[in-house]
């Protein structure tokens, strides 16, 4: 038996996770109370039923019963059960700008405005998001780039690297990235930005790129930040770690960071480790 829980905000793609895991062949069951999954996954494993992995949607619509997640994940740690804790998020402004569009009031904001709802589903779910195997930001997708997301992740059977690192850009003068464990200052870099033709660009611009990677300092910092996460990763494997969320930031988050974190990027790919990449501020 093989188990996933797909958790995470409202809003956030978890309908469409489902029904990607569905359609590769998983038993999906959406809000499902938590301290029900055990004597699910019981009879399953005891019948005849064929079933062999299941997916199960929670989040705060459960309600009270959604606190008992955690005591879900032990009974089926203590069953022999491997599971996955896949957990969705977005941005602020992706989640109201989808309540807006299907017109639909979150689960949380009650008389208050979605903002209000947003910040509150954030703090129910900050001990379980520090649990999850997989975070996966879909701020800057569409359903069919989620739906690929999650196939990479599940199509090997399992198999595929549970250890993500996701990489992020921004600008300080918008605030620090409340979920990054290492950040990176590159405005220590030559600026883009007081260049004429590059100034209105961006670090994805193979221009401004280039720009940024030719200076000295850029190829020594890529060197030994590199070689440092590189060395770190096995270690935070080691503790139980799933995920490593490293932040890039400059001035504005146009230029450098989105270069630096472009940089990061190919350097962990090139090192087989699955990577997500979001510009924060562009």
């Amino acid at each position: 038996m093989q188990a996933v829980i797909v958790t995470g905000l409202s809003g956030a793609g978890k309908t469409q996770a489902a029904i990607c895991l569905e359609d590769m062949g998983y038993y999906c069951i959406d809000n499902m109370p938590p301290a029900l999954i055990k004597n699910f996954m019981g009879l399953a494993a005891r019948g005849q039923n064929g079933i062999d992995k299941a997916a199960f949607v929670m989040d705060v619509r459960g309600g009270e019963f959604f606190a008992d997640i955690e005591l879900c994940l032990a009974d089926l740690k203590n069953m022999g059960i491997p599971y996955k804790l896949v957990f969705l998020e977005a941005s602020d402004e992706a989640l109201i700008r989808r309540f807006n569009e299907t017109r639909r009031t979150h689960p949380l904001s009650g008389s208050f405005s979605t903002i209000v709802g947003i910040q509150k589903e954030r703090d129910a779910l900050k001990g379980i998001r520090d649990l999850a195997n997989y975070i996966v930001d879909t701020s800057n997708m569409k359903s069919m780039r989620l739906r690929e997301e999650i196939k990479q992740i599940f199509a090997s059977g399992g198999e595929a690297s549970d250890f993500t690192v996701n990489i992020k850009s921004f600008g300080f003068k918008n605030g620090i990235p409340l979920e990054a464990d290492i950040v990176f200052d590159v405005r220590f870099i030559p600026n883009p930005y007081y260049v004429a033709e590059l100034k209105k660009l961006t670090g994805n611009n193979k221009k401004v790129r280039r720009f940024v990677m030719k200076s000295p300092e850029s190829a020594n910092f890529v060197r030994k930040a590199s070689e440092l996460i590189s060395d770190m990763i096995p270690c935070y494997i080691r503790e139980g770690k799933y995920h490593l969320n490293i932040a890039f930031g400059c001035t504005g988050g146009q230029h450098r960071s989105v270069a630096m974190a472009n940089e990061f990027v190919e350097i962990f790919n090139a090192q087989g480790r699955r990577t997500i990449a979001e510009h924060r501020d562009i």
